[in-house]
């Protein structure tokens, strides 16, 4: 099919484009609109297949041929204009309220919208500069790793003494809902006083209760998103009936032979370090991406990402979420639950990633024009190599003809400035887990003296 397309300068994150298709073309589309029908129905007096245009033309009507025909051009015309101006809609595009039908032996114009990213800018665009672990296992992740694996071997027990719900402890609680607290409701339910996951004001409202207390509790929280924000508020009576305290075995050498297999400590951290190491291998190369580009991300200058394409990543993020939990076996109530977290905010974490995601993909758009990036043939084909597809020539004449190329050489140009800034960011080496542990260790004694 022959097209001609022509652009005007994007406004506001859209594309005007005027697409002419060959007069051939379109009386082709005509033709081939009269033998479907032919086909499709039974005319009385002729065989299927073999009816006639005025016999089509007194049933079926002619202008209804012809708006078929011309749904089906514009069906046929939308992919290839995408692929003629190489451009990825993040919406559908906008044809108008009605496409005027198709006239035979006469070219046809189409006038389409194209909902597109914006054009954006980098306050700057030098690689930046970023920390990362050391690739050897240092001893405070060898040891991190330690205390998770003995964690596992925690046990609760009940704290025998008559004192108050303290920080770390876990409360046993019969909770009753006097105002959307219903998801927290029930007998013996049991909260970790020093969880992240609970509502603070839950948690500090239950430290301080002795065994058999009575209170009621309250707090709120922000739900939805944007316009539809609104702040709830949630009432809870709770009644302690119990506490009771983790502990956790001692780490020495029959503690190690009686449950992981090693004669002792110090072969256990062999073997930690060991793994830590292989899993570095692996893991610090895509941590290192993630970490320049959310860096670069930050340097976007744009406000906030438009609507249109906030909804385009976020339901792609959510796609590949469901699809995750889809391959665990999961589903997303159950996921909710063990998370102990609502619709709602899972959805605000959501959409919170999605901002994120979208404006480090328009820093790197940003940064690949800037450099000068393209996608070569060579490239594209590269890429259906890579996926092992059977004959890439075939693959890459459907992608073509299904205007699905675009999105290919975006990725592409993607990839080339995330691998321009993994080769041209400052790197500074440092042990994370030892600062961790520093920072949690003051927060404890920050606590302590706090509660002192």
């Amino acid at each position: 099919m022959n097209i001609t397309v022509t652009t005007e300068k994007p406004e506001d994150g859209k594309l005007v484009a005027k697409v002419v298709v060959d007069k051939k073309d379109v009386d082709a589309a005509v033709a081939k609109t009269y033998k479907d029908i032919a086909r499709q129905y039974n005319f009385q007096g002729f065989r299927r297949g073999h009816a006639p245009r005025p016999v089509i033309n007194s049933i079926i009507g002619r202008e209804a041929v012809l708006a078929q025909a011309t749904n089906d051009l514009v069906s046929e015309v939308s992919p290839l204009m995408l692929e003629e101006l190489d451009c990825v809609p993040v919406a559908r595009v906008d044809y108008g309220d009605e496409p005027a039908n198709v006239v035979e032996h006469a070219d046809y114009e189409l006038n389409a919208t194209i909902p597109v990213r914006p054009d954006v800018e980098l306050d700057s665009y030098d690689a930046p500069a970023i920390e990362m672990p050391p690739e050897e296992a240092t001893e405070a992740e060898v040891q991190a790793q330690l205390d998770m694996i003995v964690s596992y071997r925690t046990t609760l027990e009940d704290v025998e003494e008559d004192r108050p719900a303290e920080s770390g402890d876990t409360a046993v609680c019969d909770v009753e809902s006097v105002e959307g607290a219903e998801r927290f409701a029930g007998e013996g339910r049991m909260f970790d006083l020093s969880s992240k996951m609970l509502p603070a004001e839950l948690l500090s409202g239950i430290v301080g209760m002795g065994k058999g207390e009575e209170k009621e509790v309250s707090w709120t929280t922000e739900e939805g998103t944007g316009e539809d924000k609104k702040e709830v508020k949630h009432t809870a009576k709770v009644k302690l009936t119990g506490l009771k305290h983790s502990v956790t075995p001692e780490l020495d050498d029959e503690m190690v032979k009686k449950n992981f297999g090693f004669d002792t400590v110090d072969e256990l951290k062999d073997a930690v370090k060991q793994e830590i190491e292989e899993d570095k291998k692996n893991r610090l190369p895509e941590l290192k991406e993630d970490r320049v580009v959310e860096a670069m991300g930050k340097h976007l200058t744009l406000e906030e990402v438009p609507q249109n394409y906030a909804d385009n990543v976020f339901n792609e993020l959510a796609s590949e979420f469901l699809q995750q939990l889809q391959r665990q076996g999961l589903t997303l109530d159950a996921y909710l639950h063990v998370r102990n977290i609502s619709t709602d905010e899972f959805m605000a974490d959501l959409r919170q990633q999605a901002d994120e995601r979208a404006r480090q993909a328009l820093a790197l758009d940003a940064l690949a024009a800037k450099l000068g990036f393209d996608a070569t043939e060579e490239d594209v084909r590269g890429e259906f190599e890579k996926a092992g597809v059977d004959d890439v020539d075939a693959s890459v004449a459907e992608f073509k003809k299904e205007g699905r190329l675009p999105a290919i050489r975006e990725s592409i140009r993607r990839t080339k400035a995330v691998d321009w800034l993994v080769e041209n960011c400052t790197v500074t080496v440092v042990d994370e887990a030892a600062k961790d542990a520093e920072a949690e260790g003051d927060a404890e004694a920050a606590t302590d003296g706090d509660a002192e």
